[in-house]
């Protein structure tokens, strides 16, 4: 079984809103779309997340932002890669208030943006790295990320960096296989009692 990898289409926004779900509550009850949203049915939460994808505000969850592993025709996988410059916190919110958010969706961010780090808007993100149960361990992972880096280095970037929850210790041992490195911690109060894990790492690749 060969993976391929292609760019995603509005087609996908339904399986783009499933991964992005999927990679956000990481094993956690409620995630940050669940209080965006203010609903703990995934069903709801699914459905605006797919429309998250196609707005005309172009936010780190753009479906113009993803590749999308394939295996005999089924999308397995995603990885979104996006800057900081482009998909702002502000494109973020334009975007979210497109889905139909309330006005004061900024403040439901901030326990977000407390245990935020400073980005360097020249670097590329990774997020949204996610594939469908069944289909671990068979490189879906590893394919979207050799594929994105590829990519990345075509275009003149050199450093990639993702963010990635204390405590996710099966993430952090794959970034760290793809060749990632621990550059910052931040433990947050706010975070830990909103969604039970301690704060954030942010991690880097020279490429």
């Amino acid at each position: 079984m060969a993976i391929t990898i292609r760019k995603a289409t509005e087609n996908d926004s339904e399986f783009l809103a499933q991964m992005i779900l999927q990679s956000s509550k990481a094993e956690k009850v409620e995630c940050i779309f669940n209080l965006i949203f203010k609903s703990n049915d995934d069903k709801v939460v699914l459905e605006k997340l797919a429309k998250l994808t196609v707005t005309k505000a172009k936010s780190q969850c753009h479906f113009s932002n993803f590749l999308i592993a394939e295996l005999d025709g089924k999308s397995v996988g995603s990885l979104c890669t996006y800057e900081p410059r482009i998909a702002t916190k502000q494109t973020f919110v334009d975007a979210l208030l497109e889905v139909g958010c309330s006005e004061n969706v900024s403040e439901t961010l901030e326990v977000l943006y407390d245990c935020d780090f400073e980005l360097n808007n020249r670097t590329l993100m990774f997020d949204y790295m996610e594939e469908l149960e069944g289909f671990v361990d068979v490189g879906v992972l590893k394919a979207l990320m050799q594929k994105s880096l590829l990519t990345a280095r075509l275009k003149g970037y050199r450093i990639a960096q993702t963010i990635v929850e204390i405590g996710s210790l099966e993430m952090l041992l794959f970034y760290k296989k793809l060749g990632f490195t621990k550059v910052k911690e931040k433990e947050c109060e706010l975070y830990k009692e909103k969604f039970g894990r301690a704060g954030l790492v942010l991690l880097a690749i020279e490429f």
